[in-house]
């Protein structure tokens, strides 16, 4: 009897050892000091000013979790500015959009554009109106969704962007990092991610109001956490009946970190960029290997920096998708379908009782990448033997 040996399996995970040997001994030498400080304290505000310089950014605000930055900034926007309109993108995870909903935002949809995946910019530009407070634009796994016409026209309206790179590290638009060109940016460094703190997040901002609004929001809205002394004065001056340690200006949270997580994100960022570098040359190698006939390969690559790669297929086959799934499986390759938070958020039920049954009916492009798009790990231990043979088994597979 013959029997057909299975195929040899790739062992690719979405993410390898992305906290190493030297991250976890950063923290062992840590811990075996003298008067040790675990909750949030110096090695969180080295942190916060290492990531700004590394970013480009005056002000950064070290929280638990990405889903957290895109929290407190959407909660200090608000309080700033008012509520209204907020325009998002259908394709993110579903902590933009939610955080939207838990502000008392109006979450505005538009399409995807497919080279980016990120909100078609021509089409968020038609949907300004009076009502807009701020365009809440994510970075999709990597690929910069921002155009120069885009930026110029809400600087034009006075309408705030806020960028999510939380899957965009290093990443650029026109030779400058992402997360710099809006109003605030928020990053996640949750394990999968190009630099990881376990869990973890930052906002980063050029304004000082924005910035120390995040900073209290972030603690329970205690007026000491605000960096500055003139503000904590005003409070303190305005408030004579109230212990000046425990004035709280927001009903906020307490999203805070802690030492270890900086300690560890701290040792990451040392070799940030080198990672990037070889993430970006294994997308290159990736794209340039599939077969554009089948495949998307067409995408906007320029200042890239992907933690994955994108997996798109080209026309909607379920032949060929349902091939792709079983081979991936085969094969022992991790990986996501419908790309960046499970595909098209407003096919969620949390969001179907907010906008309706069939609202995700009008977004077409998107919802091609909810059935027939797929992201893979791309971390800097991958062995690019291992993309060439996966190029290989996926350009043979049999179309519908």
């Amino acid at each position: 009897m013959n029997v057909r040996a299975a195929p040899a399996a790739l062992d690719w995970p979405l993410m390898k050892n992305n906290i190493t040997r030297a991250d976890l001994d950063a923290v062992i030498d840590y811990l075996r000091g003298e008067d040790v400080m675990l909750t949030q304290s110096g090695n969180v505000r080295a942190f916060e000013e290492e990531w700004s310089a590394w970013l480009g950014v005056r002000h950064s605000v070290f929280v638990n979790s990405g889903s957290s930055a895109n929290l407190l900034t959407l909660a200090a926007l608000r309080e700033l500015h008012g509520g209204g309109e907020i325009i998002v993108p259908p394709l993110t995870w579903v902590s933009d959009v939610a955080a939207a909903l838990q502000c008392g935002y109006q979450p505005v949809f538009v399409d995807i554009d497919p080279r980016t995946l990120g909100m078609d910019n021509e089409e968020v530009l038609r949907k300004l109106g009076p009502r807009t407070r701020a365009v809440f634009l994510t970075h999709i796994l990597g690929y910069n969704g921002l155009t120069q016409r885009l930026l110029d026209e809400l600087t034009a309206r006075g309408i705030p962007l806020i960028e999510d790179a939380c899957e965009s590290h290093g990443a650029t638009f026109k030779g400058r990092k992402l997360g710099t060109f809006g109003l605030a940016s928020n990053f996640s460094f949750y394990y999968a991610h190009h630099l990881s703190t376990i869990e973890g997040g930052m906002v980063c901002t050029d304004d000082a109001e924005l910035h120390e609004a995040v900073r209290m929001f972030r603690s329970h809205g205690m007026v000491r956490e605000a960096g500055s002394e003139a503000l904590r004065r005003r409070y303190r001056e305005a408030h004579p009946d109230l212990n000046p340690e425990f004035i709280f200006a927001f009903p906020a949270y307490n999203m805070r970190s802690t030492e270890i997580n900086a300690l560890i994100g701290r040792s990451q960022l040392k070799r940030l960029d080198a990672n990037n570098a070889i993430r970006a040359g294994n997308l290159r190698v990736f794209l340039d290997h599939l077969d554009p006939a089948r495949y998307q390969t067409g995408f906007a690559t320029e200042g890239s920096c992907n933690y994955a790669l994108t997996l798109v297929l080209g026309r909607a086959d379920a032949v060929l998708r349902d091939h792709v799934e079983a081979a991936l499986r085969a094969h022992g390759v991790e990986f996501r379908r419908g790309a960046s938070g499970g595909g098209n958020q407003l096919r969620q039920p949390y969001l179907k009782r907010v906008v309706g049954e069939r609202e995700h009916e009008k977004y077409p492009r998107v919802d091609h990448v909810h059935f027939f798009g797929f992201y893979i790990g791309n971390y800097p231990d991958l062995d690019r033997g291992k993309i060439l043979r996966l190029c290989e088994i996926l350009n043979a597979l049999p179309t519908g």
